[in-house]
């Protein structure tokens, strides 16, 4: 993809190179199914599809707007980013071990094709993230 934005997740689709769209799409319907309530939107200056819009504000005084749920394709994949915590690690590498054929950071799975994903795990993680909002704080801990 290039380096100007897309304004809307129909825009972005199209913009997707097209060995990946396919895949990407298919996630964000997955997405959607699972935590309908996580109405998309074009997060990062475009470059990722937000799910989950919420404002934070950090002690420090920085403030800003993220999303619980990304999902972003990059040279190297797919990412999927889920934000949360639980027992002391993100959900992302609580679970790492179920996730199938994936890299895992703090927040972000990335994977090369969705067949290496498990879908149904990294639902299941959606599901949970979606939750998070609903406790009125920022720092998305189970």
């Amino acid at each position: 993809m290039s380096a100007s934005a897309s304004t809307t997740p129909t825009a972005y689709f199209a913009r997707l190179p097209a060995n990946r769209r396919a895949d990407v799409k298919a996630l964000h319907a997955a997405i959607r199914q699972a935590a309908p309530r996580l109405k998309p939107f074009m997060a990062y200056s475009g470059t990722i599809i937000g799910y989950g819009p919420y404002h934070y504000q950090y002690a420090s005084g920085h403030e800003g707007d993220a999303s619980i749920v990304g999902l972003s394709n990059r040279a190297q994949g797919i990412s999927l980013y889920i934000s949360g915590h639980r027992n002391g690690k993100t959900l992302a590498e609580s679970a790492k071990s179920t996730l199938g054929k994936v890299s895992v950071g703090k927040a972000c799975i990335r994977f090369k094709k969705l067949a290496d994903l498990n879908l149904a795990a990294a639902m299941d993680l959606v599901r949970e993230a979606s939750v998070l909002l609903d406790n009125g704080r920022t720092d998305f801990s189970l």
